[in-house]
């Protein structure tokens, strides 16, 4: 496409660029809107998914503001016992150990595979 960015323009941070912007919310309490640049719907979709499990967290969603662009804006509404800064870091960190569990059995489960294979080749 001709109006499409260029490919490392998706990924990689400009000078200055920030990975995350937060902005606090005026329209209702303990809300803010977080701007990821260099990301797109699969970091959105797993954090908007994890922080929904949060029991402190009131509403959550996010949005894509142009398809060509590779950014997302996440909005969290908490309640007074956490904030969103707090909430989202969390939610990073879960999401964190649960991809670095699902590495370790995916890594596990290929080795015990090769090592299969490895013993019916003898």
């Amino acid at each position: 496409m001709a109006n499409a960015p260029d490919r490392f323009e998706l990924f990689i941070l400009g000078e200055g660029e920030k990975k995350v912007e937060m902005k606090p919310d005026t329209r209702s309490p303990n809300t803010a809107i977080f701007t990821f640049n260099k990301e797109d719907h699969t970091l959105g979709n797993l954090l908007r998914s994890q922080l929904a499990k949060n029991d402190d967290v009131l509403f959550v969603a996010y949005k894509v503001p142009h398809p060509l662009f590779a950014t997302f804006d996440l909005r969290v509404q908490t309640t007074e016992n956490t904030t969103p800064k707090d909430a989202v870091v969390n939610a990073c960190k879960a999401l964190i150990g649960e991809l670095t569990n699902l590495r370790n059995n995916m890594t596990r489960e290929f080795e015990l595979k090769r090592m299969a294979q490895d013993e019916n080749l003898r």
